[in-house]
């Protein structure tokens, strides 16, 4: 039987687990231009290279299309894994549903 939260959408919300930074926080860290690249990371607790892609939209588009070049996200697909993924994220939402936290 599937899961009655499957239908329920949390795209952007506080229960995304599926984005590491808000917009606002994105806006943030776009203002905070004396500190390091490395200090603003560990402020977020996230990625140096996620704070670069932030700062240095260029970049991002660079990674993009070599990354495209090499073959895009098929290289490193792997199915057993995303199906993990997929299961724990609907039972995460499904607890969320339980617990009252979403609707």
């Amino acid at each position: 039987m599937p899961y009655k939260s499957e239908k329920i959408k949390i795209a952007g919300g506080k229960y995304d687990r599926r984005i590491k930074l808000t917009h606002e926080d994105k806006e943030d860290i776009k203002e905070l231009t004396g500190m390091s690249i490395r200090g603003i990371a560990r402020l977020y607790g996230v990625d140096k290279r996620l704070i670069q892609f932030i700062l240095f939209p260029e970049r991002y588009e660079k990674n993009k299309r070599l990354r495209k070049e090499r073959g895009g996200s098929k290289i490193y697909y792997d199915s057993v894994k995303h199906t993990n993924a997929i299961r724990k994220h609907r039972r995460h939402k499904q607890n969320l549903f339980v617990l009252g936290e979403i609707s």
